[in-house]
């Protein structure tokens, strides 16, 4: 006689990194696609990854971005 085992599932690490699309990026920065494509461009956003033609976005790497944009600077 065969004993099924029961296949646990283990937690998935919350560490794996979100991307986002260019459509999202130039949602969250309320500009077009096409301005944050000169923005990747001209090196101007962090976190950029490319995948072939496909251009993806860290999502952790952009909020940390507009939270030192977004930050005061101290005089």
């Amino acid at each position: 006689m065969r004993k099924t085992g029961t296949l646990t599932s283990t937690p998935r690490p919350s560490v794996l990194p979100t991307f986002l699309t260019s459509s999202e990026v130039a949602d969250l920065l309320r500009t077009t696609r096409k301005a944050v494509y000169a923005m990747v461009e001209r090196r101007q956003i962090p976190g950029v990854v490319r995948l072939g033609r496909r251009v993806l976005f860290q999502e952790r790497a952009l909020v940390d971005w507009l939270g030192q944009k977004s930050s005061p600077s101290e005089r």
